[in-house]
Order: C-alpha cells, then sequence, then structure tokens
C-alpha cells in the first residue's frame, strides 16, 4: 500500500460475455473511463457480483484489473462463507500482485464476534497481504460490532481500511472518530451527508459518475446530497439488483460490450 487510502474507491462491476467470459478489453475501458477520478480499483466485490462468480472468473476480473490498473492500487474482493476458503483465495490474490484483499466476515447469522476477530487472525497469519474489512451484512447475514472493530484495529496489522456497509451512519461516524489511524469509508451513497468524517467513498455510483462522486465528499450538502440521490434513481444504483442496472447504463455508453450478468451467463 502506498500511504494512506482517501478519496473515491470503484468497486468495478465484472463484465461478461454472453458465454460468461470476463471481457478484458471491456475492463480495460471501464478502468480508462474512471481512473483520473478515482483512488483505487475494487475488482469482485458485491457490485462486481463477486460472491457469484466461479473461480476462474474471480481471478480472471482481478487479473483483468492488475494488468489494467494505470498504476492505480487494486484492492481484491473475496466474498466467500468460510475462512479456509478466504485464506486460499487471498494467497491468490496475493500472488496475482493486488495491493490488497476486501474481506466480509463469515456467512452465517450465528457468527459471534470473537469468531469474527479469528477470521481476520486466520487470514493475516496465511498472508502478508493488507486486509480491507467490509462490514455489511446483507451477505453475511452478521456484522462487526463497533468495539470488535477496534479491537480487530488494535491487535490485527496490516488493516488497510474498513468499508462501512452497516447502512447506519450514526455507526459510521463514531468509527470515523475513533481514532485508530485507519481510514473508514462510507458504503452507501444515500449517507454521504450523513456520515460525516469519513475518509472517503466505495460505491457502485463511483462506476458510472465518479466525479459526482469526488464532489459530494468534497462539499458534503443536503443539496449536494439530493443531486446524488437523484442519480442513483435514475441508473437503478438504488435497487436490488442494481449491479445489472449500472452494467446496462455503461452499455449504453459504450464503455462494456455487453450487460449481462453472472445469473443470464454459462459458469466458466
Amino acid at each position: 500500500m502506498q500511504g494512506r487510502y482517501a478519496g473515491t474507491i470503484v468497486p468495478l462491476i465484472t463484465p461478461l460475455d454472453p458465454t460468461g467470459t470476463v471481457d478484458e478489453q471491456s475492463v480495460r475501458r471501464l478502468v480508462d473511463h474512471v481512473h483520473t477520478e478515482v483512488t483505487g480499483l475494487m475488482p469482485a466485490l458485491t457490485s462486481g457480483e463477486g460472491w457469484k462468480l466461479d473461480a476462474g472468473q474471480w481471478r480472471d476480473m482481478v487479473s483483468h484489473t492488475v494488468r489494467h490498473s494505470r498504476g492505480l492500487p487494486v484492492l481484491a474482493g473475496i466474498q466467500l462463507p468460510d475462512t479456509a476458503s478466504v485464506v486460499d483465495r487471498a494467497r491468490t490474490a496475493a500472488s496475482i500482485g493486488v495491493d490488497a484483499v476486501v474481506v466480509t466476515t463469515p456467512f452465517g447469522k450465528d457468527v459471534g464476534q470473537d469468531a469474527i476477530v479469528d477470521h481476520y487472525k486466520a487470514l493475516r497469519a496465511a498472508t502478508e497481504v493488507p486486509i480491507f474489512l467490509y462490514n455489511e451484512e446483507a451477505l453475511s447475514g452478521n456484522r462487526i460490532e463497533y468495539g470488535t472493530l477496534l479491537r480487530i484495529c488494535a491487535e490485527i496489522p496490516g488493516i488497510a481500511g474498513i468499508k462501512e456497509s452497516s447502512g447506519d451512519a450514526a455507526f459510521t461516524r463514531r468509527m470515523a472518530a475513533a481514532g485508530t489511524g485507519i481510514p473508514v469509508f462510507e458504503g452507501w451513497e444515500n449517507l454521504l451527508a450523513d456520515a460525516t468524517g469519513v475518509d472517503g467513498f466505495i460505491g457502485p455510483l463511483a462506476n458510472l459518475e465518479p466525479g459526482l462522486c469526488n464532489a459530494m465528499l468534497g462539499d458534503p450538502t443536503p443539496a449536494r446530497q439530493a443531486e446524488v440521490d437523484a442519480v442513483c434513481e435514475r441508473y437503478g444504483v438504488f435497487k436490488d439488483d442494481w449491479y445489472r442496472w449500472v452494467k446496462k447504463e455503461l452499455h449504453r455508453r459504450g464503455v462494456i460490450a455487453s450487460p449481462a450478468v453472472r445469473d443470464e451467463v454459462a459458469a466458466v
């Protein structure tokens, strides 16, 4: 990692052709489309359908992003249900040459906070690649509590940042003000005005309008928030299958060759 992460990091959608192959030239065009406005590239996270990609698709998306990164850091999403699978994929990511991995908690509503700490400790013991914590609940079924986040930041070296997608702006503000020295990023477009004190933003709108995301970070007023919300509504960013609608707009603009999503194509 070069310095401290801040600003807009884009969770890239995964361009697929109709056969399910990751389209390398569409990845290149997508990076070209955003690179002047973003500070990092985050392939294969939720906006990239990371939990749906098979191992080959995941490797190709991460590899293509590294190859065409234009000097931007690449932070590879890992969305797998158990620690052993995450460790294995993190080692693969390190071999590809990523700058960090972005990792959820283990999946399951019954996963306790001690188990979450053990998960990240096991990952740290297995690889030296920096870790971005991804705090969410929609996919994993659980979330990292405030005290647990502080514990992880204090006890585990090499935590590069936190993608705070709990959907609770007060929680995000509290984490941003905690003084851990680890940057906190808001993960929801509609909460940017309320999530004061964050170091940056990581969300799907950055695939389409990274400049607007930067403007929102620089001027987090209610008027600017209303503009962001309107743009998100226009492009389907607030829909449950937002990645589908972001792909449709990128395809309409000629950035990616196909709007295909993982559920519509054959596995590679």
